[in-house]
């Protein structure tokens, strides 16, 4: 029987997996659970997957080199969600341990309707209006923007981003975008460099990839490149903001506001002392949370694992050139086969 790990506590397997993609996990191995309200810790997380063939994982769950070591039998390491920046996957490829993570296919509309939300509230005071109403004050009238003929400066043209692009098209926005990665030839976008971007941007948003070579890209330069009296948006991922740099801009008069559901606190949730800034709004990385979402995500992690279990390399493989242990198994006869 094959064995597989879920490292999702109890209440994070309820949201962000769910009992469709659960029993489509049980239909094809036996599924072991974390049945604890925090992340296992290392020694847990070896003596819980001993004997199994795949661990998929929550995206707070740390996979270090000591982990691959420790599991002789562990084919794939499958991380249910994009990030895989706490994965050692140089030690999994020395093992020959596959690892594979999730796309953005299923986040492109959550995410890009959470953007143009939040634009929305940082254009027209909602928040502020509503927090008011709810302290038993009356707000005051004040004066709002329309997303119709603002610049939208997108920074990373990923998946996401081409579809925030498309919702930005409808509401008659100019749409510039800067990625050295990515072709643009879409009709009514603009690729420019960055400053451009930042020069001209009424809202910019930040989507680029998250890794060493980006990490703290928007910094205090950059903010001070902004046009005087635009908006930040992060729905991407925290540590591409100095957040200290954010700050400064924030209280210089730079920015009119923000918007986040992303930062450097624990699971990549904004940061407090950003998060309680008057001109920012915060969400605890919801962005990406509807069932639309989750749901196909959860089940493509099914469709993963069972590629694994049927000696084949899943779509969304990181690794594959050296998974080693999915190809020796797939090597070796059957026991009906062997002389």
């Amino acid at each position: 029987m094959h064995r597989i790990l879920l490292t999702h506590t109890p209440e994070t397997l309820h949201k962000y997996y769910g009992p469709k993609a659960v029993a489509a996990l049980q239909a094809i191995a036996e599924v072991r659970f974390n049945h604890l309200d925090r992340e296992l810790t290392l020694d847990e997380l070896v003596a819980a997957s001993r004997d199994c063939q795949i661990i998929i994982s929550y995206r707070q769950t740390a996979a270090p080199a000591q982990l691959f070591r420790m599991l002789p039998d562990l084919l794939a390491f499958l991380r249910c969600a994009i990030d895989i920046r706490n994965i050692d996957v140089a030690a999994a490829s020395a093992q020959g341990i596959l690892v594979a993570n999730a796309s953005a296919a299923e986040f492109m509309v959550s995410v890009s309707e959470w953007t143009i939300g939040a634009m929305i509230d940082l254009s027209r005071g909602l928040t502020r209006a509503a927090e008011a109403y709810h302290a038993g004050t009356v707000p005051g009238t004040e004066m709002g923007r329309e997303l119709r003929g603002s610049a939208l400066g997108v920074i990373g043209y990923g998946q996401i981003s081409r579809t925030l692009c498309r919702f930005a098209a409808a509401f008659e926005m100019r749409i510039l975008v800067c990625d050295p990665y990515a072709a643009t030839q879409e009709a009514g976008i603009e690729r420019v460099d960055l400053p451009e971007l930042l020069a001209a941007a009424d809202y910019v948003v930040c989507l680029a990839i998250a890794n060493d070579s980006t990490e703290n890209l928007m910094n205090d330069a950059c903010f001070a490149a902004m046009k005087r009296g635009a908006f930040f948006i992060n729905p991407s991922r925290g540590n591409l903001v100095d957040e200290a740099a954010l700050l400064r801009a924030l209280d210089g008069g730079r920015l009119a506001g923000c918007a986040m559901d992303v930062g450097r606190a624990p699971d990549q949730m904004p940061s407090p002392a950003l998060a309680r800034h008057p001109l920012v709004i915060a969400t605890p990385h919801i962005g990406g949370l509807t069932p639309a979402a989750i749901g196909p995500k959860a089940l493509e992690s099914v469709e993963q694992a069972a590629a694994v279990l049927q000696g084949r390399i899943p779509v969304g493989a990181i690794n594959a050139a050296h998974a080693t242990r999915l190809a020796r198994r797939t090597d070796q006869p059957s026991e009906g086969s062997k002389p």
